[in-house]
């Protein structure tokens, strides 16, 4: 059976070092480094990664790139009477991925539309960039979209700032493992009253 078009760019881009993907890459970011932070793209850079995540080239969907900083959360070592492991300048985490913080920034940049996913397209030594398909839910486009419709609910306002997202769901424990319905922890409210 032949390979459709996509499977062979989601081949090139499962390792971007060993493909020409870096070289494309490397041209690429010199002029994303000049971007702004959020900036509306006219169509995905990895067509693949998007279509499966649920874009379509139609009215009311749009795709936006967001440049992130990346690095730890390591803090600068001030001078007090303590050993350096007790001072909290180590093993400092965020509660969010970056990956969560592309999609609420593209959220709030746009303000009538929704995030529905997101994925990884470059990075360097000081950010990362991430591409967020973005759909608005009150589009005649959308409404009448059997498989996107669902966004036109009012109850699906906010998704990436609640962690409803692929990103969001990961972060918070949500991902299923495996073909249950196994979560890797239960909802922290429901589990708290476990006990009683």
């Amino acid at each position: 059976m032949s390979k459709s078009m996509y499977s062979y760019v989601r081949d090139a881009w499962k390792c971007p070092d060993q493909t020409e993907v870096k070289s494309l890459l490397w041209h690429r970011m010199q002029g994303w480094r000049k971007e702004g932070s959020v900036v509306r793209i006219e169509r995905p850079t990895r067509i693949d990664r998007a279509r499966s995540l649920g874009y379509r080239a139609k009215q009311g969907i749009i795709v936006a790139r967001v440049k992130v900083r990346r690095g730890g959360l390591r803090k600068a070592r001030y001078i007090r009477g303590r050993r350096t492991a007790r001072m909290g300048m180590r093993k400092k985490t965020m509660g969010k991925s970056i990956q969560r913080i592309a999609e609420e920034r593209a959220s709030r940049k746009f303000v009538n539309m929704e995030a529905l996913n997101s994925y990884w397209v470059g990075e360097d030594g000081r950010s990362k960039w991430f591409e967020v398909i973005l759909v608005d839910g009150n589009h005649p486009a959308i409404k009448s979209d059997a498989h996107l419709s669902w966004m036109s609910s009012p109850k699906h306002r906010g998704r990436a700032e609640r962690g409803l997202t692929s990103a969001g769901l990961k972060g918070r424990g949500m991902s299923k493992r495996g073909k249950g319905t196994e979560h890797t922890r239960p909802s922290i409210r429901s589990n708290q009253n476990r006990g009683k």
